[in-house]
């Protein structure tokens, strides 16, 4: 007889959330390492601009691509052919002669990177009942900041050890060893040997039966069709600017505009982090508390907290115009918090609105919505802001979740006949047909 686990779905987000920091860890290699490789490689700062580049234009590309992957095989498999891609992808860095060598390769790692998300929520969409799918999301989130954090103490002593080759074949080969957990540990629900069938009967609490919905195939123009689709594609367009910028942008914010040396920066860029974390798991659980104490539904609880992420999020507006730099880290480390609020309730939004089937599609989908409005919105950062510097940015990224609130408060509809919530899973007492499309 199999060992049962109790709290088996934490395990297994946990073992996504590992999967997410090996992601994060090799996204943020090359930033740790670009002094070293420019110098050696002779690539100048244009270039290098056209290097990550690469990774902003592929990965909006590679998130719908690999959510309809790991919808149509499975996400055991489909996860695990993207988490190897990533992995060796980045390994082939330390192979690199030159900046085009490194422009295909950040190319290809945006492409598998951004099956991280939609991975995510397909996980919480199957393992998770609806009141905890946004808890579920807050914690795999956290993976990013983890990665970033460990990125820079990890890459900076592999090249004082070693060399910056090593230092990428380090980050990638850990990848890979998170792959092999993967694989071995990972299973659909009704596939799991050491699920309880306490805890199933958990996860399918309050789940409506559409068996069939839960079975059928994603169809992408469908999706595309569903003003519900819309209603969290565009608040992601407003929202991930943010992140993009605190990821991309804000040590260079803090160099120029702030006089900030690179120790300096070092001590206080991984604030805005920290505070995104604990923005994760406040995104989750709020919305659960709302619903116990006031009986506001869970998808409601949901639109509230983005909408007080959307309101915290104004406070970057002021982080061109203070003067005292620790204030401008503290605004900052409140916009890492209030994005990180919200982003974990719109994203989770996607498995209370479509079949399982469907979510990591409808997922990548939004996220390719997300990448565009972050690609296009550090365009205008790299074009514009010598001539006006970075405050009317800043103004632009505080506003812009009031206008992602709004719309999901009037696009989005919490039902809609046949596309909401999915058939039960009950491995010992009921069958499914959805498991035929593999977890």
């Amino acid at each position: 007889m199999a060992l049962k686990i109790k709290g088996l779905r934490w395990w297994m987000i946990g073992l996504l959330t590992l999967g997410t920091v090996m992601n994060y860890l090799a996204r943020s290699s090359l930033a740790v390492a670009a002094p070293t490789v420019m110098k050696d490689l002779h690539i100048t700062t244009q270039q290098y601009g056209w290097i990550t580049g690469a990774f902003l234009v592929l990965y909006p590309i590679g998130a719908p691509i690999t959510g309809y992957l790991m919808d149509r095989i499975g996400l055991r498999l489909g996860f695990l052919i993207c988490g190897v891609m990533w992995s060796v992808v980045c390994m082939l860095h330390g192979l690199a002669d030159g900046w085009i060598g490194l422009f295909v390769l950040r190319g290809l790692l945006g492409l598998a990177e951004a099956s991280f998300i939609p991975a995510g929520m397909r996980a919480a969409a199957f393992w998770f009942p609806t009141k905890e799918r946004a808890l579920a999301a807050g914690i795999f989130n956290i993976g990013t900041s983890i990665g970033a954090i460990l990125a820079p103490p990890l890459i900076a002593w592999s090249i004082l050890r070693y060399n910056w080759e090593t230092a990428f074949v380090i980050a990638g080969a850990l990848g890979l060893v998170w792959g092999v957990l993967w694989f071995a540990f990972y299973r659909h629900p009704t596939d799991h040997p050491a699920l309880t069938q306490a805890e199933s009967d958990y996860i399918n609490e309050g789940r409506a039966v559409d068996a069939a919905a839960d079975a059928r195939k994603p169809n992408l123009l469908s999706i595309l069709r569903q003003r519900n689709f819309w209603g969290i594609a565009l608040p992601r367009f407003f929202a991930d600017p943010v992140w993009g910028t605190i990821v991309f942008w804000m040590p260079l914010y803090l160099n120029q505009a702030r006089g900030f040396d690179l120790k300096t920066i070092a001590a206080t860029a991984w604030l805005p982090f920290v505070a995104a974390d604990i923005g994760c798991l406040m995104g989750g659980t709020v919305s659960v508390w709302l619903n116990k104490h006031f009986k506001i539904t869970i998808f409601n609880g949901k639109r509230v907290v983005f909408t007080i992420g959307a309101l915290v999020m104004t406070a970057m507006c002021g982080v061109g115009f203070v003067k005292d730099p620790m204030m401008a880290i503290f605004l900052l480390c409140l916009g890492g918090f209030a994005h990180q609020t919200l982003s974990v309730t719109v994203i989770s939004m996607s498995a209370d609105l479509f079949p399982r089937n469907e979510v990591a599609t409808v997922t990548g989908l939004a996220g390719l919505s997300a990448g565009i409005g972050n690609l296009l919105f550090t365009l205008v950062i790299g074009t514009f802001v010598t001539a006006v510097g970075y405050a009317p940015f800043f103004v632009a990224l505080g506003l812009g979740d009031i206008i992602g609130a709004v719309i999901l408060w009037t696009v989005v509809k919490p039902h809609i006949s046949g596309t909401a919530t999915p058939a039960p899973v009950n491995p010992r007492t009921q069958v499914d047909v959805s498991r035929t499309a593999n977890a």
